[in-house]
């Protein structure tokens, strides 16, 4: 049976009023069954029922934190799990969204990536969990502004239903996001970024995991960046921003005695000369036999130090929902009973 939320709004069942009827219970009421929609006439209801599925997930289990976030474990109709964050803030309501099972990045500092890869999700499932973090949250789909793609997965191995999702995201009669408040995480797939360029309808938003600016660190904690070098990288950033005139965000994962040393900020102000970007610093999040630890305070204060006197726009981002295992890099189904994620060898 086909999921309903893998469609694009413009190809939903039924036509013309009815159609936006069916969109508004979906995406502005969140009902989990046909059934519910109670102005379709029956005969409608029973047809959508037949051809179609709502919900893509067989189960949902919650986790939450003392900062009042909360890790969702979604469990998939062939039994594989990944999880999404929900993060509330005064002025917003934030999710981060998964676009894999697992991650083939095997980032060495992120417990994702030492779970391997799974499968890619379908853009339903990808979409899915804003309606169920919205329905466990017990607020309208609609009231989650903001979204990133930065839990399980590399967003742009999954381009094609990343993209998919994007637009259901963005679309004025499905969730209506901003695309100033949709962000895509990558470890840095130089054509990825050049091809997310010419997505001329999406304008999401960029951010790229770059955690080192020399190649020998970086593909110590990067097994799979050897693939695309840090110039490789940087020059697609140029092009980027070039093509769609937005600021580039380099994410930073500060790791004791690896690359927080001061020569290291120094070298990444050089790789950001010329383009308009915003560094987030982001302290490690421990997790059991990363074998990293995170940078002292004193070591973030300097690398910030540095990059500031460079001119360089720069933040520490402090991560939510550590206590829940839900802050970035600790994404990695850490409950009783929990199916692996990653394909038996």
């Amino acid at each position: 049976m086909q999921l309903l939320l893998d469609l694009h709004p413009d190809e939903y069942p039924l036509e013309g009023f009815r159609r936006r009827q069916l969109l508004e219970w979906v995406f502005a009421q969140g009902v989990g069954t046909f059934d519910a929609m109670t102005n379709l006439p029956a005969e409608a209801r029973a047809d959508l029922a037949s051809d179609f599925k709502l919900n893509p997930f067989k189960d949902i289990e919650t986790v939450r934190s003392a900062d009042g976030s909360v890790k969702y474990l979604f469990t998939l109709g062939d039994g594989r799990q990944m999880e999404a964050v929900y993060m509330p803030y005064l002025d917003r309501k934030t999710i981060c969204v998964s676009t894999m099972v697992g991650c083939p990045a095997k980032c060495a500092f992120c417990a994702t990536g030492a779970m391997g890869f799974g499968r890619n999700l379908t853009p339903g499932e990808i979409v899915g969990q804003v309606l169920a973090v919205a329905g466990g949250e017990g607020i309208a789909p609609r009231e989650l502004r903001n979204l990133v793609f930065m839990g399980m997965g590399e967003p742009l191995l999954n381009y094609a239903n990343t993209m998919a999702a994007a637009r259901i995201l963005l679309h004025p009669q499905a969730l209506g996001m901003s695309k100033r408040r949709v962000t895509l995480s990558t470890v840095g797939l130089a054509n990825g970024i050049r091809r997310l360029a010419t997505e001329d309808d999406l304008g999401i938003k960029l951010a790229i995991s770059l955690h080192a600016p020399d190649e020998e660190t970086r593909q110590r904690i990067i097994p799979t960046g050897a693939a695309n070098s840090i110039p490789e990288i940087m020059a697609a950033a140029r092009e980027y921003q070039a093509v769609t005139g937005r600021r580039v965000t380099l994410e930073y994962a500060m790791l004791r005695g690896v690359n927080d040393h001061l020569w290291q900020a120094e070298l990444l102000a050089d790789l950001l000369g010329g383009l308009v970007s915003h560094v987030n610093l982001i302290p490690m999040n421990p997790w059991d036999g990363s074998g990293f630890e995170s940078s002292t305070e004193a070591q973030i204060q300097a690398f910030y130090d540095t990059l500031e006197a460079r001119g360089v726009d720069v933040s520490v981002r402090r991560s939510r929902g550590k206590d829940a295992g839900a802050a970035c890099g600790q994404l990695a189904l850490k409950r009783p009973g929990a199916v692996a994620g990653a394909v038996p060898a």
